[in-house]
């Protein structure tokens, strides 16, 4: 079996080695990256898929994690592996940042060991999971949304539109499930597939980011509604 291969994108050597260090015990392949300029030359790996995921931290010298973000998701790299973005800031709006540029996740500075192994494999296995996935139909519409499983390609008003990795899972799943309330809690759960771990923000960004993607007034959606104090709902117009 291929160990699953993790680049760690961190200045301080003294987390970056913990990081690794206990990655490595749980069977993963690491490598390092001191600073944001070797970080996107070492992810971008020529173009081909390198690695499963990228550990990045927010603080860096020179490209910070947030410019190192936004380059890998855009052209010419187009990466949409995992990124899990490692912040020392506890502010809302600077996760929300980062999750905003292309991040699929977040884990705040102090963090245990084995919190950020168990949320390494999720975002791993999650990952895995929406590129492999069998059995699914292969084409889903609802209203103006066409959803082309096996080429992962969306379509609205017959426009396609480019989703994320967890953008595309995230509408992928609430369009199957039409009509039905989530919590953000469940959402979180079962895109990100972890249980207490994650954050409501981050569901909420990418709630935020679906809407101006796919909803002709974000601000007053039609498809992706907000059922207040509950959660969302997808509705078929």
């Amino acid at each position: 079996m291929n160990r699953k291969k993790i680049l760690i994108i961190e200045d301080d050597k003294s987390i970056a080695e913990i990081e690794r260090d206990f990655l490595e015990i749980n069977g993963f392949e690491v490598t390092v990256a001191a600073n944001g300029s070797d970080g996107l030359r070492e992810a971008a790996g020529g173009g081909e898929k390198v690695y499963d995921l990228i550990l990045l931290d927010i603080m860096l010298p020179g490209l910070d994690g947030y410019e190192l973000a936004r380059r890998l998701r855009g052209e010419p790299y187009n990466l949409d592996i995992p990124i899990l973005m490692v912040t020392a800031k506890t502010e809302d709006a600077d996760k929300i940042r980062g999750l905003g540029l292309g991040a699929d996740d977040y884990i705040s500075k102090p963090f245990s060991p084995t919190e950020l192994v168990a949320r390494v494999k999720a975002n791993i296995a999650q990952y895995d999971r929406l590129t492999t996935a069998q059995g699914r139909a292969e084409e889903i519409v609802a209203g103006d949304v066409r959803i082309n499983a096996p080429e992962r390609r969306v379509y609205v008003e017959g426009k396609e539109v480019e989703l994320k990795n967890k953008e595309y899972e995230l509408l992928l799943f609430l369009v199957s499930n039409p009509g039905v309330v989530f919590g953000k809690e469940t959402l979180y759960e079962r895109i990100w597939g972890m249980d207490a771990l994650g954050d409501a923000a981050t569901v909420a960004v990418h709630i935020n980011r679906l809407r101006e993607k796919i909803e002709s007034e974000p601000s007053e959606p039609d498809h992706i509604q907000t059922v207040r104090g509950v959660g969302y709902r997808f509705r078929i117009v």
